[in-house]
């Protein structure tokens, strides 16, 4: 149980597919994916040295042609930087946004669950997708820019970088869809509101 703001809430970490083939050597290696991992690393002591409630997103690609987080594949396991826990509850996923046919949702109404703390990868695709998702269901969003990690993106002929691929799409969610902050603020944050 915590505090945000003068509001009494249920607060839980939302870490989505933190999973090796995002990670150097995988099929789909993201720039950042280890710093972001290493903050995610944090996050994951502070939550569970305080008992607060975990959930874990997996994707796994059932889409033809897909070419990465094939089931089955050390590519679709959890890195060792977010590894769940056996109290820990994972949710599988086949699409960007982690509420969509999953269960999700009641998982976070059975815990009474009224803000989260989100942190994961792609920033621009199932990052973006789920964090719009959970403040159309009224959940008070916090997420986490250094625990998030993208790719380089083409239009046409035009690459846009991964920095400001990563930085434009949490612009878009700062302010309307949640708060943007990096690990220490929030943590910092969690800590003196769970201190009062």
């Amino acid at each position: 149980m915590g505090y945000i703001g003068d509001i009494c809430v249920n607060v839980g970490l939302l870490l989505i597919d933190i999973q090796k083939d995002y990670f150097p050597g995988g099929k789909m290696e993201l720039q950042g994916s280890e710093d972001a991992g290493q903050v995610v690393g944090r996050l994951l002591s502070f939550f569970r040295q305080h008992r607060l409630p975990i959930t874990h997103v997996q994707h796994l690609s059932i889409r033809p042609g897909a070419t990465f987080f094939i089931p089955q594949t050390s590519g679709a396991e959890f890195h060792l930087s977010a590894k769940p826990q056996d109290n820990e509850n994972v949710i599988q996923k086949h699409y960007p946004n982690s509420f969509r046919e999953t269960m999700l949702a009641l998982h976070l109404q059975q815990l009474s669950i009224e803000q989260l703390v989100i942190a994961g990868m792609m920033t621009h695709m199932c990052v973006d997708a789920t964090t719009r998702a959970a403040a159309d269901f009224g959940y008070a969003c916090w997420i986490i820019q250094d625990g998030c990690a993208t790719r380089d993106l083409k239009l046409n002929e035009r690459i846009v970088s991964a920095s400001d691929v990563h930085t434009a799409f949490l612009a878009a969610l700062n302010g309307t869809y949640g708060r943007v902050m990096t690990a220490d603020t929030a943590i910092a944050e969690l800590q003196r509101n769970l201190s009062e």
